[in-house]
Formats: C-alpha cells, sequence, structure tokens
C-alpha cells in the first residue's frame, strides 16, 4: 500500500484557553450621565463571556461636578474611577482612560450603550487570527436590538464620515465580516500598542469623526480594520447631545471634518479637493439656512434706491459651519505638524483606500442648493475621475439562478454582491429555469434575443461560460468585457464525451475550444481559479496573439489582463438554520462518523474508488457512513452522467446502500447547505489523474473551508496541493482504496488529529472569502479600461466567422442535432445553432 502524504504533524496551533487571552481594557466616559454610565459598567462587569481576570474596566469623568463620581464608584465598585481635571470631550477622555490601561488590546464602549455577552470574545477571536488587524468595529444595534446603528462607514471626497445603512432593520444582511475604513468610537477595539503608537484619538476633535480619523491613520499605515458582526452592542444614540443645541453638533462636524481630510489625504489629491471642500461647507450652511446670498450683489440689486445697511440675520445653523470654517483655519499650524507625521507613516495611496469610502462622491446633505452645488464641483474638478464614480455593471451567466444553485451561478451571484456595495449591478441569466431569490441586486432572467437594453446600459459586461456565443453583439460591441474563464471547459469535455463516438467527441472538443478562444480574442479582462490556471491560460493567450508586443509593453507581467479569482466562501460561519441528514435521512444516526461528498458526481470524479474504500472501512469500523449531496443538478438542462450511474450501480452491488452509503436525489438549497455540512465529520473528493485535474478548481471543496471540515482528497489539483501545504487533512494517491480507508479512518477516528486540522482550517479559509478572492475583479471595476493591445487596435481583431462556409455549416448543424438530443451538452448546441444561424442570415 502506498503511503498517504500532506497529513498533519503534531498540533501547530490551538484554541487559547482563559489563562492565554489577553488582557482587554476596556474604558467608559462619562460626562453628566451617571445612570446611563452605570448601567453600561454593570454590564461589563457581570454580563461578559470574558474572564474576569481578564478584563480591566476604566471609567473616566470628564469633570462632570455632579456628583457622578460618587455615584459610579457605589454602585459599581471595582471599577477603576479616573478624574479629569477638565472636560477633555470623549477623545481625550479616551486617551486618558488608555493612561491606564494595563491589557494589550483597548475597547471604547459609550456609557450609553451596554455590550452583548460575545463583544469582546468576539473581536478578542478576530485580532488573534489576523495579525494585521489592528482595530475590529462592533456591530451595533439600537438598544432593543433591532435596527442598525453601526455595520459599515462611508468617507465623502470632503472629509465627512457616515454611517451606511443606520436605522435600517438587522435583518441578517449585516452579519459578513468585512474590512472598513473606520469602527465607531462607540463600540471599538484596538490593539493597545498600535493606538498609542498614533498617538491614540485626536484631542482636538473633542467629539466626533476622531473615530473616522483613527481608522483612516491605521488604513493610510497598512493595518486594517475589520467589522465583526460577532461582536455586537446596543446603544442609545445620541443621548449624550440630547440637551445640546444641534448647531453645536454642526460646527464640530464640519469643522473636524475639515481638519481630517487636511491630514490625510496625499498632497495631489489635498491640492484638488481641499478648496472645493471649503466652498461646500459654505454652501452646505447657506442651503441648511435657506439664505438668500444675493442680497450683496449689486447686480442683481437697484442702485438708485437706499441702501439697506441693516444686520443680516443668519441662523444657527449656517453660522456653524462659517465659525468651523473659522476655527479650521486657527487649526492649521498644528495640523501641519500632525500632516507632516502622517504624509511620512503611509504606506497606502488615496487610491488604495477607495473600495474602503463606499461611496466617495456621497453628497450627504439633501438641500437642492447644496446638491446643485456639488455636482457642480464634482463635475467641474473631474472629481469623479479621482474617486470612482458608481458604475453599471451587468453580471451574465447560462447557468440557472435558483435557491438550488450550481457552481457558475453561485460564483455569479457573489460576484454581484460584491459589486453591488460600490456600483449599480444587473445580475442576467439566460437559463428559463431561473428563479431568483431575493438580492440586494438586480437579479433577473432575460431571454438571449431580449437583452439588447442590459447590455447598452453596462459600462462593464462579466460573463462566464457560452454567454458570448448567445449574445453575438458582445463580439463587436465596445463594452468592456471581463471573461470569467475559471472553469476549463474544453479539458471537462476530454472526460465528459468518452460515451460518445469518436467523431463526436471531437467535435465537441473542437467547438468548446472555440467557444474560450473567442473569448481570449474578445476580452479585455480574464479571471482564472489558480496559479496553475493562469501559466494555462498563459499558453493559450500567446497562441493566438494575444501576449503581443503592445500588451507586453503596457504589462510585462500581464497581471492587467489575466488574475487569479478563485472560488470563494461566506465570511459569515455557517450556522445551523434548519434539519440537516442526520434528521432527515433515514439510517444516519446521531453518533455515526459522517463523511459528506459536497456537489454532484461528474465523468472526471472518481466516486469509485471511495466507495471500495468505504467497503473495507466499513468492516473495521460499522459506524462508518457517506452522504453523496447532490446526484440532480439544479439545471435541468444538465443531465445525469454515466459516473452518477456506475456510483449507483456499485455501491448496490457492494451492498452499501442505506447501511453505509446514502444519496441525496435532490439538490441541496444554496442557502441551506451548512445544516447538511455541519452534520459532518470529514470532506471528501477524489478524482482521477489526468489533464482536466491538473488544472480543475473543485469549488464545493471550498464548503469544507467554511464548515470547518477535515478534507480527504486524492493528489493532482490545486486544492489538493492547499491540503498538503497547510496540512488540513490528508492527500493521498489516486485510485488507491486503501490508502484512502486509511486517511478516512484517520480523520474520522484520531480526535486530536481532526481537531488540529480544524484549527488550521479556520486560519485558512479568511484568504477565500469572496471579499478576498474578487478583490483583482473589485479593482479592475474600480477603473476599467480596454485591453491595452484592444484599445490601440494593433491586437487580434475579435473572434470573426470562420471561411469554408459549407464545412462549418455542416459540422455545426450535426452538433445541433446531436447535443439537442442529448440532454446535458444541449446547451452547447444551442451556443452552436446560434452562430449557425447568423451564418444563414449573412449568406455565407
Amino acid at each position: 500500500m502506498r503511503q498517504a502524504y500532506g497529513e498533519p504533524e503534531s498540533p501547530g496551533g490551538v484554541v487559547p484557553d482563559d489563562a492565554l487571552l489577553p488582557v482587554v481594557s476596556v474604558v467608559v466616559v462619562n460626562y453628566r450621565g451617571a445612570d446611563d454610565t452605570i448601567t453600561c459598567l454593570r454590564s461589563l462587569r457581570d454580563d461578559l463571556a470574558y474572564p474576569a481576570d481578564r478584563l480591566q474596566v476604566i471609567c473616566v469623568d470628564n469633570r462632570s461636578d455632579d456628583g457622578s463620581v460618587e455615584r459610579i464608584k457605589a454602585n459599581v465598585p471595582g471599577v477603576k474611577v479616573v478624574e479629569s481635571a477638565t472636560n477633555l470631550g470623549f477623545a481625550g477622555g479616551c486617551n486618558l482612560g488608555v493612561q491606564h490601561a494595563k491589557g494589550s488590546v483597548v475597547a471604547f464602549l459609550n456609557n450609553d450603550a451596554r455590550p452583548h455577552q460575545d463583544w469582546v470574545r468576539a473581536a478578542v477571536d478576530m485580532l488573534l487570527a489576523e495579525p494585521t488587524v489592528a482595530a475590529v468595529a462592533s456591530k451595533v444595534l439600537d438598544w432593543t436590538g433591532e435596527k442598525v446603528d453601526f455595520v459599515d462607514g462611508g468617507l465623502t471626497w470632503f472629509g465627512m464620515g457616515y454611517k451606511t445603512h443606520q436605522g435600517e432593520p438587522d435583518d441578517g444582511r449585516f452579519d459578513t465580516p468585512r474590512d472598513v475604513l473606520f469602527g465607531t468610537g462607540s463600540a471599538l477595539f484596538v490593539r493597545a500598542d498600535t493606538f498609542r503608537g498614533l498617538g491614540g484619538f485626536d484631542e482636538r476633535f473633542f467629539m466626533f469623526y476622531e473615530d473616522v480619523d483613527l481608522g483612516w491613520r491605521l488604513n493610510l499605515r497598512g493595518w486594517r480594520v475589520r467589522y465583526e458582526p460577532a461582536s455586537v452592542a446596543y446603544h442609545r444614540h445620541h443621548r449624550s447631545m440630547a440637551d445640546v443645541d444641534s448647531s453645536r453638533e454642526t460646527y464640530l462636524l464640519e469643522r473636524n471634518a475639515l481638519a481630517s481630510l487636511y491630514k490625510n489625504v496625499s498632497d495631489k489629491t489635498l491640492a484638488m479637493v481641499l478648496p472645493a471642500a471649503l466652498a461646500l461647507s459654505v454652501r452646505r450652511a447657506t442651503a441648511r439656512g435657506e439664505i438668500d446670498t444675493t442680497q450683496l450683489d449689486i447686480t442683481k440689486r437697484r442702485l438708485d434706491g437706499p441702501d439697506d445697511s441693516d444686520p443680516i440675520a443668519i441662523p444657527r445653523v449656517s453660522a456653524a459651519a462659517l465659525f468651523a470654517i473659522d476655527q479650521f483655519i486657527e487649526m492649521l499650524p498644528s495640523l501641519k505638524e500632525s500632516r507632516a507625521v502622517e504624509q511620512a507613516a503611509r504606506v497606502r495611496s488615496d487610491g488604495d483606500l477607495l473600495k474602503l469610502m463606499r461611496n466617495a462622491m456621497e453628497p450627504a446633505s439633501p438641500e437642492i442648493p447644496y446638491l446643485m452645488a456639488h455636482r457642480a464641483l464634482s463635475e467641474t474638478l473631474d472629481l469623479g475621475e479621482v474617486y470612482g464614480y458608481r458604475r453599471n455593471i451587468l453580471v451574465m451567466t447560462s447557468d440557472a439562478i435558483t435557491e438550488r444553485m450550481a457552481g457558475p451561478a453561485i460564483r455569479a451571484w457573489n460576484m454581484a454582491d460584491v459589486l453591488s456595495g460600490d456600483h449599480d449591478v444587473r445580475l442576467v441569466t439566460m437559463n428559463p429555469h431561473s428563479d431568483p431569490p431575493p438580492a440586494p441586486f438586480q437579479v433577473r432572467y432575460t431571454h438571449e434575443s431580449k437583452v439588447s437594453p442590459d447590455v447598452e446600459w453596462a459600462d462593464v459586461v462579466i460573463m462566464q461560460g457560452h454567454v458570448l456565443e448567445q449574445v453575438q453583439e458582445l463580439k463587436f460591441a465596445s463594452k468592456i468585457l471581463v471573461c470569467d474563464i475559471y472553469d476549463p471547459m474544453h479539458l471537462e469535455q476530454l472526460e465528459q464525451g468518452k460515451d460518445l463516438t469518436d467523431a463526436r467527441r471531437a467535435h465537441v472538443v473542437e467547438v468548446v475550444t472555440e467557444v474560450l478562444s473567442n473569448q481570449l480574442l474578445r476580452g479585455d479582462f480574464f479571471l482564472c481559479a489558480s496559479e496553475r490556471q493562469r501559466h494555462f491560460w498563459l499558453g493559450h493567450l500567446g497562441a493566438i496573439g494575444r501576449l503581443n508586443p503592445t500588451l507586453y509593453d503596457s504589462d510585462p507581467s500581464v497581471r492587467s489582463l489575466l488574475a487569479v479569482a478563485p472560488f470563494g466562501l461566506s465570511a459569515k460561519p455557517p450556522e445551523r438554520t434548519g434539519p440537516g441528514p442526520r434528521e432527515l435521512v433515514q439510517g444516519i444516526k446521531p453518533d455515526d462518523k459522517l463523511t459528506i461528498w459536497a456537489g454532484g458526481i461528474y465523468n472526471w470524479f472518481d466516486p469509485l474508488t471511495l466507495l471500495h474504500a468505504f467497503d473495507r472501512l466499513r468492516h473495521r469500523r460499522t459506524d462508518a457512513k457517506l452522504l453523496f449531496l447532490g446526484m440532480r443538478h439544479p439545471n435541468p438542462d444538465v443531465g445525469e452522467m454515466d459516473m452518477a450511474t456506475r456510483t449507483r450501480a456499485l455501491a448496490h452491488r457492494l451492498d452499501l446502500v442505506g447501511r453505509n452509503v446514502f444519496f441525496n436525489e435532490t439538490w441541496v438549497p444554496y442557502d441551506e447547505r451548512q445544516n447538511w455540512l455541519l452534520s459532518a465529520d470529514c470532506g471528501v473528493t477524489t478524482h482521477f489523474e489526468h489533464v482536466e485535474t491538473t488544472f480543475a478548481f473543485r469549488t464545493r471543496v471550498l464548503d469544507y473551508l467554511w464548515a470547518g471540515l477535515p478534507i480527504v482528497t486524492t493528489a493532482g489539483d490545486s486544492f489538493a496541493d492547499l491540503v498538503a501545504q497547510e496540512r488540513l487533512g490528508v492527500v493521498v494517491p489516486a485510485e488507491d482504496p486503501e490508502a484512502l480507508a486509511d486517511a478516512l479512518e484517520r480523520v474520522l477516528y484520531d480526535e486530536e488529529f481532526g481537531k488540529t486540522c480544524q484549527v488550521r482550517i479556520q486560519a485558512v479559509r479568511e484568504r477565500y472569502t469572496w471579499e478576498t478572492v474578487l478583490a483583482p475583479l473589485v479593482e479592475f471595476c474600480r477603473n476599467p479600461r480596454p485591453a491595452a493591445d484592444r484599445l490601440t487596435g494593433t491586437g487580434p481583431l475579435v473572434a470573426q466567422e470562420p471561411l469554408g462556409a459549407v464545412g462549418v455549416m455542416r459540422r455545426d448543424l450535426a452538433l445541433m442535432k446531436e447535443y439537442l438530443n442529448a440532454g446535458g451538452p444541449g446547451e452547447l448546441a444551442k451556443r452552436a445553432g446560434g452562430r449557425i444561424r447568423r451564418v444563414l442570415r449573412q449568406g455565407r
């Protein structure tokens, strides 16, 4: 028997026990709000699921002079109370508290907030898992936990931060961790040394935007700020300002936005936006106060009458912005020193942070005169070119968009989802079997003959599969085209077509290769799934003439043309929402050791060796069970392949069905798959050793990472390399049932080994979140451009119809007939058929 390889060694990482958790120092600032503060401090003392000896609670009193200190000490003994000689504001109060902090992590919580029991632990887990994260932004809800106070923040080009989704219901949309520009100071965690190294909050801000400024500075220095939805706090919004006139808040917001902008943007950006930001602040003042700004304009007033010399009344809300500009000027000498420090320390450009700004062109105020000024300044100064206007992005697929989605549809869906935060996105499927679920972006079925309006609407078109053959106008339109070539379909056809005659099989591979070549000739940007694939596609691009001097001279790495974007997984850990196989599948008991095969059974997989392995394993371990998760593809055009039939037959012949092997004859809905995965103890995928394996990317294996399942797989593909290198399970040679049985037994029954794999998986899966893997696409859509050789016209022409009409038509008509009769491959024939119809119309 050959030896399995890639097995984890002794545990290299463990979940820390309580004694190894960092000390967290929580700072709460009080100013004449003792009732709220006492409630907050008691929650910190009594309600947190965090070791008390690893928690320090500090209350800073900003010279309330109302008996607050005495009340707090009497009602919450054990809390360290720090008395300030003056009112330092929120920023200064927090900094004073940090001077007394003993922890390696400092946390800030508003005095009118209360923490969820996991508030600290969830944030600490994030900091432990992600060394590049300097700060964790909590999810902040209203006091009842029903509506959003903070889940993300944006930043305008003129320096004003804003909360996205504030006031919306907390309905599950905001449960995915993500990088953000800043967190709200009402519930925020920061590494203590990093916080001190940056000088803490800017005390000149007093209150408001000190958290925006801190997050901005952290990001510029290369740190990440991470939103963690499991770290929850509940907030009585603006209780501290309830008795203060709103004009004072407006004053601070206007002044601090200018100060933060001045400190943090680059020299080039500052020269462009600071004058415009000052002008816009004035227009906000006059618009909010509904001031007639023509009162002193002599071109609009009669000069032959008496001059009106009475004072001009200005509302407080207008005076606030004017006073803010005046005091910003007073601050400039000290701000200049701070700016020098920040600019010298920055390692990231303004452009690097565009994504985190969300929508930099957000006007942030509703008055009509103000909106007119915002538009005029933005257009006159071409700020849209600097900050990126929202673009129209069209994502197109031929796969069925339903609750039961397969890989291509899942990928298209998540592309649309990730891009929808920055752009206006439409996801269009041309599969009539679609029934799209609700989405935060436009999604619908459209017949291929009626898709022209969508194409015309789009600035960028992202397509996959056979879309280019379905929508012929894309070949010749001037649209920027992104081709998702993560699936080398022609290599799959080498396996899938084995049941056909030699002539038919050759036709299939030839036509699919032509489909892909047309994409490679036409596209402006390409996405593949791995570095292995990238090498493969570079060869194809070179063979058809796309690696030409024009393209090479513009980018010798060719990354601007072909980037790696693997299949992804949700950043939100799976949570059980319903029954799984142990409840739904008769014969799988609660204590059985369950191995799961995610996805379907296709001809390029090798489930037969897996069945032989389970036939061996069941004699040693009677409770070992195997479940095939989906036998019927959600796209009815994809028929059952021969390998699925052979798998059922072998399972029956070995008398495994209903005993140790089980088949789910349908397809698990996408948003229910976690209930099945979380019931399993191990994930498995096995395949043959051939060229398709070499360049494949097994998308459903990512579900194993998502669910934290140790993986058993055969060698040969990029995921096997990952499992071996990161020690996420066991890699075995192809077609070796004995080695496979031993590997399964090791993963299922060696508890220490399995836990070690799970710990490593937790560290690795962050690399494969959709947000991370689609970063090249996000970056391209931020500044889309035609490929260098297509822009100059020196590269190959877009795909044209081949000459030799009679031979071509005979070949394609025969192929269309064959695949219309063949079920699954019929979709391919439709693509070829569309091309044949166009040839006939042209009379060629």
